[in-house]
Order: C-alpha cells, then sequence, then structure tokens
C-alpha cells in the first residue's frame, strides 16, 4: 500500500486540462518510485565473488553501481551488481542484460516509443511528440541514436531470421525498383551522378514490394489487396562482378523477402518492373519460371519521350503519333509499332533506342495476353512504396544521410509499413 496521499500532494488547478497534466505528472512520478524500488530491492543479479567473462577469463565483484533510465514511467536509477574482467577489463552488469539495458539508457517501452515515432517522423519531431503525448523527454540527438541503432538490429534480424509463409494468394507479385535518396557529402565521394558536373547528391535505394491482387475495381482491372504489400529495401549493390559465384546483396534481399511472403511457393508468379536491366537479371536468376512484365505506364512514357525527341516537345504531331504507338501496344500490334519506330531510327538515336529497348523488352510487353489472364500490368504499387518508404521520411527539407543512418531508418520503416514491428519486438523480448 502507497499510504494515504495528503491536501499537498493533491494537484491543485483551475481548470480540467491543467489538472489532468498535474494529475498525470504525479501518478508517473509515483508509479515511477515504485518501479525503482521494485528493482533496486532484487539482488539476484549478484552472481557471487566472481562470473565468467565472454575472453574466457574471470570477472570479479566490485560493487553496485547506478545508471539512470529513461522508461515509460520517467527517468529512475538503477543499482546494478558490477564486475570486471582481470584479463580483458571488460566490464558486465547481469541486471543490465536481464532488463535488456545493455546497448542503452532507454527502456525497451521507451525504445520501442522511439522506433514507432522516428519511422513517421524526423527525430526532433520524434522528442517533441515523445514529451507532448507521453511526457518522456530524450532529446532528438539521443531519438536519432537510438533509432539508428534500433534500425541497425532490425536489419541484422531480417537478414537472419526467417520464417517462410503460405503465399496468401495463388498469384503473387514481386516488384523491384529504385529511388535516389539525399546524401552527405562524404558519402558521395568518387560517385558519377546527375549534376552538370556529373558529381551525385543522391546514393539508389533498391526496393523489393511482394502484394497480392485478387481485388477488381469497377472497370475489372486488378488491384492491390488490402494489408498485402510488405516492402524491404535498402542501399546496396544489385550487380555481382563477373568472377563472384554467389547472389549480389540486394539479390539476396529479394530471394529472402520472396521466401518470407511465400511468392517462390505461389503457383502464378509475376515480376514487375521498369526497364532496367538490373531488375530482370535479378528476376531471371532467381525466378526463371516467373511471368515477366514491364510496367505499362513505363512503357508508354518510353513512347511518349521518344515521341518528343522525333517531332520536338511541343509538337502536336509529337502528341497524335505517341497516341498511336500506345494504342499499338494496348492492343498488341506490336510489329506495326516497331515499324513505326523504324522509320525513325536512321535519324533519330532516341528512336533507334527506343527500337532497341521494345525489340528486346517484347516477351514483356504482352498486355493483351496479360489482361486475359487477370494480371496487372503496372508497377504503381512499387513506385507508391519508393515514396512511402524513402520519399515521406528521408527526402524531407534539409535532409543529408549517412549510410548508415539511412538504412538503419529504412529498415525501421520496411519493418513498421510491412505489419512486422510487433513481431519484431515479439522475437527480441523472448530472445
Amino acid at each position: 500500500m502507497l499510504g494515504e496521499i495528503t491536501d499537498a500532494q493533491v494537484p491543485q488547478a483551475t481548470d480540467l486540462e491543467s489538472l489532468e497534466v498535474a494529475a498525470r505528472g504525479y501518478a508517473l512520478e509515483m508509479a515511477a518510485g515504485i518501479l525503482e524500488a521494485a528493482l533496486n530491492g532484487d539482488h539476484s543479479d549478484y552472481r557471487g565473488s566472481q562470473i565468467r567473462c565472454r575472453c574466457g577469463g574471470s570477472a570479479r565483484y566490485v560493487d553496485r553501481r547506478a545508471k539512470t533510465v529513461v522508461t515509460v514511467l520517467g527517468e529512475i536509477t538503477l543499482r546494478r551488481a558490477y564486475y570486471c574482467c582481470s584479463e580483458c577489463g571488460h566490464g558486465i552488469t547481469p541486471k543490465d542484460r536481464a532488463l535488456n539495458l545493455s546497448t542503452g539508457s532507454l527502456s525497451p517501452g521507451v525504445l520501442r516509443m522511439v522506433g514507432t515515432t522516428a519511422a513517421l517522423v524526423s527525430f526532433q519531431e520524434t522528442d517533441e511528440l515523445l514529451e507532448s503525448l507521453a511526457g518522456v523527454r530524450i532529446g532528438a540527438k539521443h531519438a536519432e541514436r537510438a533509432a539508428e541503432s534500433l534500425g541497425e538490429a532490425i536489419a541484422t534480424d531480417e537478414s537472419v531470421r526467417l520464417h517462410s509463409q503460405e503465399p496468401c494468394s495463388p498469384t503473387m507479385y514481386l516488384g523491384m525498383d529504385g529511388t535516389g535518396a539525399p546524401m552527405r557529402r562524404g558519402e558521395l565521394a568518387g560517385r558519377a551522378g546527375k549534376q552538370p558536373d556529373g558529381s551525385a547528391k543522391t546514393r539508389e535505394v533498391k526496393m523489393a514490394t511482394v502484394w497480392s491482387a485478387d481485388a477488381r475495381d469497377h472497370d475489372g482491372t486488378p488491384v492491390r489487396d488490402p494489408g498485402s504489400v510488405s516492402y524491404n529495401a535498402a542501399i546496396e549493390s544489385a550487380s555481382t562482378a563477373d568472377t563472384e559465384a554467389g547472389l549480389s546483396p540486394f539479390a539476396m534481399r529479394v530471394q529472402r523477402e520472396a521466401s518470407r511472403r511465400g511468392f517462390d511457393l505461389a503457383k502464378r508468379q509475376v515480376v514487375i518492373g521498369d526497364g532496367a536491366k538490373w531488375i530482370w537479371n535479378i528476376a531471371d536468376e532467381l525466378f526463371p519460371e516467373a511471368i515477366q512484365i514491364i510496367d505499362l505506364y513505363h512503357a508508354k512514357g518510353t513512347l511518349s519521350d521518344t515521341a518528343k525527341a522525333i517531332f520536338g516537345a511541343e509538337s502536336e504531331l509529337a502528341h497524335a503519333w505517341a497516341k498511336a504507338r500506345h494504342e499499338e501496344l494496348d492492343d498488341g500490334r506490336f510489329d506495326e509499332l516497331l515499324a513505326a519506330l523504324m522509320r525513325h531510327q536512321q535519324s533519330n538515336d532516341s528512336a533507334r533506342t527506343c527500337h532497341e529497348y521494345f525489340l528486346a523488352n517484347r516477351s514483356r510487353m504482352r498486355y493483351p495476353q496479360f489482361r486475359r489472364l487477370g494480371l496487372c500490368t503496372s508497377s504503381g504499387v512499387v513506385e507508391a512504396g519508393c515514396k512511402l518508404v524513402v520519399g515521406t521520411r528521408l527526402k524531407r527539407a534539409g535532409m543529408h544521410w549517412s549510410l548508415f543512418g539511412a538504412n538503419s531508418i529504412i529498415a525501421l520503416r520496411c519493418c513498421k509499413l510491412s505489419q512486422r514491428y510487433d513481431e519484431y519486438w515479439n522475437s527480441r523480448s523472448s530472445a
């Protein structure tokens, strides 16, 4: 029992909001005191005069040392048994290990709140929201370090822990795409880019997206099923040297995500992407039986750009020519489309490049057949994913990322947006 509360301890206020704030603060202070007393009253972390160190030596008991911990109830001071190894000098605090406090001063509950918030908004906003909504004050820099450390842990977990699922539909889709993330200058040294001087301001985030599309809109066009989309992304290479036998880092990521979602077990596998060669190299290597589809809107956009290159950007002839090519593409009149491009390829480099592109990807542009099979022909889910995962969090005004920071927050967002955050914390708690 806490004992009787005196009149002097009752918060005094003249309006309900102030009374709520004062009462909540008092209640949290009391609860934090109870938590602190309970944790400090447990001396089971004392394991005797010495314990085994990870180096193989013996760590001897020194004393009980204090540590300030930020909990969801407020700050508390823990007193823990401290051991020091005489051989390597490593300090050991068993209570920190037992309470999952080995890597910092935030309790698991606060760290989970930081991850939830930092996955959505800036670190400054994370700090402000935690203070406003939960009364927890940690500072923007601490929020950044904690969120990036958590994202790194999630990325590591994603790479080693794999629970394969059955596919959620007989037809599963996998899309791949890339989008730029603004980076700090030191992360761009020696990298070619699209700036006028040939330098780069961004590095490419490559993303794999898996979903199902059994739902139909009012026109009968397949649309993604709610809750079926998952994301997996990072700034990493999708290519391997000719002398390397294994998969590229991103190809391994795609393989993990496909297995995790049961894409590789689906009766009908569909890979959708734009014209990037790395996408189709990975698709050929990992999913040789999959149906490959070039995004219809990307294909039409390529034709529109070619029309402008041939006839001029503002030309009515360019618009009419592109419209005719779009109709040929929709109708499956591929030979007519190629013939129209061939008539300009001798005089126009864009027409020649476009002709080569369409000829090489003909099997991926069988849109009438794809429609008869009831398949998606758009990579809108993937493009929207690039904006959702990367754009809305990493491309805000003034943001420039380190490679570690970007990949950590990308991993955090993918975990959260793919509805795996609770699963991660459950596995973390039971480890």
